[in-house]
Order: C-alpha cells, then sequence, then structure tokens
C-alpha cells in the first residue's frame, strides 16, 4: 500500500506544479477561449489544465518503472507503452479540441482511433466471470473494448460543466475502484499485491488531489476536454485490466461476487455521467441536432435551475457517486444485508440533500 500511495503523492505533487506553470503560461499568452451561453463562470479562464495532469501521468508512470516494487508490471513493456502512447494522443486530441473546437465528428473518431490502438495493443477485456465463460472471441473483445472505453471517456467529459465537478467525482470513484483492485490482488494473488489497475488508480487520484486545489470554485482553470478525456481513457483503461485478474473458469462460489463486481463496479462509479451522457444523446437525437451538440441541459444544470448552489449541484454528485459506488463495493467484503443497510440509509441523506431547495422553499412558505 505504501508503494500506491508514494505514487499518489508523485502524481498529485506533478500534477499541482504543472497546472500552477500551466495556468502561468495561459494567462500570459492569452491562451483561453471567450464565454460561450452555456458557459457558468463570468470571465474568460484557461481551458488547459488537462496539459498538466498529463504532465503528471506521465512523470508518475515513467517512475512507477524505475521502483523496483513495480517491476513486474513493466515486464510487458509493449502494454505499458500502449497505455503512454493512447494517453497522450487523447491528450493531444482535447488540447486541440480545447483550443479550437474541433467538430464532433473528427473528435469522436479521433476517439475511435485512439481506443482501436490501445485495444490492439492488448489493453482490453481478457475475461469475464459470467458462468465460467470467457469472452467469445478477439475481435468481440477488441470491439467491446474500444465501445467501452469511448464512452467512458465521453460520460466523463460530459459532466464537465462546474468547478470541481470531473475531478472529485474521479477521484471519489477511482478511490472505491483502487480499493477493490487492491483487495481482489491480495485474493487472487497473495504473494503479489502490485497489478497494473491499482496503480493506474493511485496515479489517477494523485493527478484529480493535484489539480482540484486551482479547480474548485472559483476555478482558475479548467481541465478542458483534455482532461476529462484523459480522466475517462485511465478509468476505462483501469476497469479493463482488471479483467485479467480473475480467470472466471476457477471462481469458486466464495468469489462470485468480488469477481462479478468487476462489471457493476464502473457502472456504479459512473452512475450518473452515464446517465447524463445517455439522457443528452437521446435528447439532441430527438431534436434532430448532433449527439454531441453543446446545450444548457445537463444534470448539473438543471439541479442548479432546480435551486441548488454551484456547489450545492457538485455534492449532489458526489453523494451520489459515494453511495452507489461504497455501497457496490461492500458486497466484496460483507455479508449482502450489511451492504443493502448501508444503501438503504445512506439514501436518506443523499435523497433530502438532492431535494433540499424543494424542502427549503416549504420551509420558507410555512408560517411560524
Amino acid at each position: 500500500m505504501r508503494a500506491y500511495l508514494l505514487m499518489m503523492a508523485i502524481a498529485a505533487v506533478v500534477t499541482f506544479a504543472a497546472t500552477w506553470a500551466t495556468l502561468k503560461i495561459a494567462h500570459r499568452y492569452k491562451l483561453y477561449p471567450q464565454i460561450r451561453a452555456r458557459d457558468v463562470h463570468t470571465r474568460p479562464t484557461p481551458r488547459l489544465g488537462g496539459v498538466a495532469m498529463f504532465i503528471g501521468f506521465i512523470t508518475a508512470l515513467s517512475l512507477a518503472g524505475v521502483f523496483g516494487w513495480f517491476h513486474s508490471l513493466f515486464a510487458d513493456p509493449m502494454r505499458v507503452s500502449a497505455i503512454a502512447g493512447a494517453a497522450f494522443l487523447i491528450t493531444l486530441l482535447g488540447f486541440l479540441d480545447d483550443l479550437y473546437d474541433l467538430d464532433w465528428t473528427l473528435k469522436l473518431a479521433g476517439q475511435f482511433i485512439v481506443a482501436g490502438l490501445m485495444a490492439w495493443q492488448g489493453i482490453q477485456i481478457v475475461s469475464l466471470p459470467i458462468a465460467g465463460i470467457t469472452i467469445g472471441s478477439y475481435g468481440l473483445s477488441l470491439i467491446a473494448s474500444v465501445f467501452i472505453t469511448v464512452l467512458v471517456m465521453n460520460a466523463v467529459n460530459f459532466i464537465d460543466g462546474l468547478d470541481g465537478l470531473v475531478a472529485g467525482v474521479v477521484t471519489i470513484g477511482t478511490a472505491v475502484f483502487f480499493a477493490y483492485s487492491y483487495l481482489l490482488a491480495q485474493q487472487t494473488s497473495p504473494t503479489n499485491y502490485f497489478n497494473l489497475a491499482s496503480l493506474l488508480g493511485a496515479i489517477v487520484i494523485g493527478m484529480c488531489l493535484g489539480f482540484l486545489p486551482f479547480n474548485w470554485r472559483p476555478a482558475k482553470i479548467f481541465m478542458g476536454d483534455t482532461g476529462a478525456l484523459l480522466l475517462g481513457l485511465l478509468m476505462a483503461t483501469s476497469a479493463l485490466t482488471v479483467t485479467g485478474q480473475i480467470d472466471p473458469a476457477i471462481v469458486s462460489h466464495n468469489q462470485t461476487v468480488p469477481a462479478f463486481l468487476l462489471l457493476i463496479l464502473p457502472l456504479a462509479i459512473l452512475v450518473l455521467p452515464l446517465l447524463d451522457f445517455t439522457l443528452a444523446v437521446l435528447r439532441r437525437l430527438k431534436a434532430g441536432q448532433s449527439p454531441f451538440a453543446a446545450d444548457r441541459k445537463h444534470i448539473h444544470h438543471r439541479l442548479q435551475d432546480f435551486g441548488h448552489s454551484h456547489l450545492g449541484s457538485v455534492f449532489v454528485f458526489y453523494l451520489w457517486t459515494a453511495l452507489i459506488s461504497v455501497s457496490v463495493l461492500l458486497f466484496f467484503f460483507v455479508e449482502p444485508v450489511w451492504a443493502w443497510t448501508f444503501l438503504l440509509v445512506g439514501l436518506i441523506p443523499t435523497m433530502t440533500w438532492t431535494i433540499w431547495p424543494v424542502i427549503s422553499r416549504r420551509l420558507e412558505r410555512k408560517p411560524s
């Protein structure tokens, strides 16, 4: 665990320093866009924070290869190189979009190319614990992996509309997934806890923690598509690499639930982003628009229209992400009844905060 915490700290410190430098450069050369109609901020703000996050990622990943703890993970250099290369390409794509606002078809095509190249190099679904059945074929595995990666990247990108929203949600969700992958490694390989999914998770958490001080309201800098796409790519990559930690053909009865979690935990972590993404695509297609056309009807916008403050809307996402992902994780090491109890009890404060504007208005109208 100390090795992972060290990588987390390295990613956080480097990202923090790189974000500070990026912010200075962006203001010096006026590298920021004009205010758009759907924006909630009122002053021009740089959107290149994702560049700093990539610097934090690549630095931490490179140093991990130097430390003896992670030597086994770098035994196949092509696999790590594929992840680093995909991260660079998606950062470049996001960087160009943040500067020049690329056409959505070009941006989506770029995402599929990056996801495809990574899957082609072996970062794809290895096995699924469904009644001891492995995924059907290499081609099916590649297609499914590319689809999942692009879906997660866009789900994360779609909620990037409020200060601290994406960085916080990803921190919470990745922390839960890190705990899962670490505990899973203890079960499946008790002599070696080090695995690629946990390493990527630790680095992503560090990246977000290093960036959040600059992105907390009022944000001095945004991560932009550069950072959101990068975080989505790394979250998907971490989930895909976990599928290689369990052989579904030998999953025993007492391992069924822990193994099955690798299918539902990523969905639980991103339940609100995925819901927002789905609703946005359906809404735009119904209106005869591009599925990636910008609007101000995302869930975080609706929460503000509902009566939540900027920070209150962010906390709604935080609470739901934490409640659902932690509840799912609890099935890993406690009896189901306790996991369900945690979920049901946690629904009380979470629902209360979500509908608090309605409660507050009714309390104000109530005669004294």
